[in-house]
């Protein structure tokens, strides 16, 4: 049996139940008129700046499919390149694109059922991020089966060994796309939902003393649009390119280890094994009428421990069938990166969710006021990256150990690249958490401003607090799968630099010492890059929302009766305003990705790119992870507040709070996520682009 079909198997089995969920959740009653009013006001918002963004999109890669052919014409590339391009992005937007349909429709939907019970809530808001979860792993999996049907077909004529060896050189390529897609969606919606959030903030609750989601602030919703396009759309083409990336270099170095055919099925089958794990352990998630954190994080982790169980058991029977007792190894590869997984959203949990003493530890710093909040949450942030970072790295080590690595180096690193694909295998569940957030989100602030019942907002309240946790958590599992994913990525380009030089009779051999200069020059530089990103992302986001600070006051100040509720803001101006400025500041952004390791790769060569890489990698995991659960802990710390401690809302202690939650939001929605990117994105394109840098560079 080729075992190749099992992806497509899986991709048929997601986009079926992601069809089955998406009807359960269309069933369910919008609620009020006014309820169907809000939840279309955000729909509108969502999907205009989702045209905008993808018609700029769409020129950036109508020039790079261009580039591509070009290059393709020379031998450069591959000549299935540039069309290859054009679909990992196609599939990465409409991956995003479908969840965020989803979610907006899922928002009033979420608010109505708590009106029956939380569980109802519950079920519905999970339900629409198992949608998200489910449509990125099926249409990576089918964008993954389609291209290897069309190579495998194309290349008939060669031995099934070198046939697999080309096919995934080839592939390992494709995942640009969804690399480019991911940048600018995550960066964009990061953008556009951090500026609205934080002008909301600062005139609504800190200046005039309104509540959050309150009807009369201009920018309330834009805040709710922003929920969606940033951590919905974005998150989806985020994890969608980490999945595809993970699976590729996973294929392509079990080919360069001498596994060849049944080596690459292996992250194929693994992946597709998820799927079916994540779909029945989706059933299990379920919650009594208990608005304690404790019990809904204990709803949400009975599904994914079960599908984690499900694929450790199942992995070593793939494993062991396949590759034989002499590589089970491997298996304890695939059993690492899974509870690296798990460990590292433990660890981001404990350090972001108000049940425990660091985020407490915040919200106490507030009775001083906001410069003690703020320097407390930096500190949580700083002190949370020695845990994945200590996970990270036992589990590089083990995994290059147990899959043979002291003896055979491709092993070694055929078995850090499957521990990516183990992380990654439960990520039909895992993103359904994630995702889950900014729909609860959205459920609040639909039930503040159609004015249902306290004991509604109750509900509404404590699914958008645990949302707040578990997205920091689906974060904190982002970052890692993108640590490991990259450094897979940077055995690849090692590979593919070889490959090329001796394919093309040209004479080159790494030197990948420190003591080099071009590696240690590059080091530095991939170092410097992920600061100079997050500067350029954060100074987006604070010249966003400076305009729209500016639109808020203007209205509370021109509008007659605003403010007692006989007038109605005009919300499409903030959501205009957010979607011009996010996109505007998109272009410079992504350059950055993409000219940095080919400028350095000119220069300094592909010694210099590997140093770039390994630079950029090590810097960006630690910066992302602190950024994110600083940014996670500011945010619980003021829910913390609101819920009644130091003072409750409309304090001082609440409005230092604010202020702190305020310098997090970019940090977790926008600077942090996008560095997942970078430094996979600088790696893909050092692939692509790896014979020019090979063929021209200075030193």
């Amino acid at each position: 049996m080729n075992l190749i079909v099992f992806a497509p198997v899986g991709a048929s089995l997601a986009l079926i139940f992601t069809a089955y969920f998406a009807y359960t959740i269309f069933k369910v009653d919008e609620g009020t008129d006014r309820m169907k009013y809000i939840a279309s006001s955000i729909r509108k918002g969502a999907n205009a700046f989702l045209k905008r963004q993808y018609k700029g999109v769409g020129i950036f890669f109508i020039f790079m499919f261009i580039v591509l052919f070009i290059l393709a014409q020379f031998k450069f590339v591959s000549i299935f390149m540039p069309f290859a391009f054009l679909t990992g992005g196609i599939f990465s937007g409409l991956s995003g694109y479908l969840g965020m349909k989803i979610a907006t429709n899922s928002n009033s939907r979420t608010a109505n059922a708590c009106t029956k019970s939380l569980n109802s809530g519950l079920r519905v808001a999970f339900s629409s991020g198992l949608v998200m979860g489910l449509v990125v792993v099926g249409l990576a999996l089918a964008d993954l089966s389609i291209w290897y049907l069309i190579l495998n077909c194309y290349y008939s004529y060669l031995p099934i060994d070198q046939r697999i060896s080309i096919i995934t050189t080839t592939m390992l390529t494709f995942s640009m796309g969804a690399s480019s897609m991911a940048l600018f969606a995550r960066v964009g919606g990061g953008i556009f939902t951090k500026a609205a959030d934080v002008g909301a903030d600062l005139v609504g609750k800190v200046e005039i003393g309104i509540p959050e989601d309150d009807p009369r602030n201009p920018a309330v919703i834009a805040d709710n649009v922003g929920d969606n396009v940033g951590d919905v759309a974005g998150m989806g083409a985020d994890l969608y390119e980490s999945y595809v990336g993970s699976i590729l270099s996973s294929c392509a170095l079990a080919v360069s280890a001498g596994l060849s055919v049944k080596g690459a099925a292996i992250p194929l089958v693994i992946a597709s094994i998820g799927v079916m794990a994540s779909i029945v352990g989706s059933f299990f998630v379920r919650s009594k009428e208990d608005v304690s954190q404790k019990a809904l994080l204990g709803a949400l982790r009975r599904g994914t421990y079960f599908s984690a169980i499900v694929i450790a058991i199942a992995s070593f029977f793939v494993v062991n069938n396949i590759l034989g007792k002499g590589h089970l190894g491997v298996y304890f590869s695939i059993l690492c990166g899974l509870i690296a997984g798990l460990l590292i959203g433990f660890f981001t949990e404990y350090y972001t969710s108000d049940n425990y003493k660091p985020t407490k530890s915040i919200a106490e710093s507030s009775e001083t006021g906001p410069a003690t909040v703020i320097i407390t949450g930096l500190s949580v942030g700083m002190k949370s990256t020695a845990a994945p970072v200590i996970i990270i790295g036992c589990s590089i080590l083990i995994s290059y150990v147990s899959s043979g690595g002291l003896t055979n180096f491709n092993m070694g690193l055929f078995g850090i690249a499957i521990s990516s694909v183990g992380m990654l295998s439960t990520l039909g569940i895992t993103l359904a958490t994630d995702a889950y957030g900014p729909v609860a989100d959205n459920a609040g602030g639909i039930a503040e401003m159609a004015g249902l019942p306290s004991e509604v907002r109750d509900k509404t309240d404590a699914l958008d607090s645990l949302g707040n946790t578990t997205a920091a958590t689906g974060k904190g599992f982002a970052i890692g799968s993108a640590a490991l994913t990259a450094l897979a990525f940077i055995a690849a380009y090692k590979n593919s630099i070889e490959q090329m030089a001796i394919e093309n009779n040209l004479s080159f051999t790494f030197d990948l010492s420190i003591l080099n200069p071009q590696v240690l020059i590059g080091a530095f530089i991939g170092a410097m890059v992920t600061f100079a990103f997050s500067s350029c992302t954060m100074s987006a986001v604070g010249r966003a929302a400076s305009k729209i600070v500016i639109e808020v006051r203007r209205q509370f100040k021109e509008i007659k009766g605003l403010m007692d509720g006989k007038a109605e803001p005009d919300y499409e101006s903030c959501v205009d305003i957010c979607t011009k400025s996010s996109q505007k500041e998109l272009l410079v952004i992504a350059a950055i990705a993409i000219i940095t390791p080919l400028a350095v790769g000119l220069i300094l060569g592909p010694n210099g790119v590997a140093g770039l890489l390994a630079g950029a990698t090590i810097s960006g995991f630690v910066l992302a992870v602190m950024m994110s659960n600083s940014g996670g802990a500011w945010d619980n710390a003021k829910k913390h507040i609101e819920a009644g401690n130091f003072g409750g809302k409309g304090s001082e202690c609440h409005k230092g709070a604010v202020v702190g939650d305020t310098v997090g939001d970019p940090f977790k929605d926008t600077s942090g996520p996008a560095i997942n990117i970078l430094i996979k994105l600088m790696s893909i394109v050092s692939i692509v682009f790896g014979m020019v840098i090979l063929t021209f560079h200075i030193f």
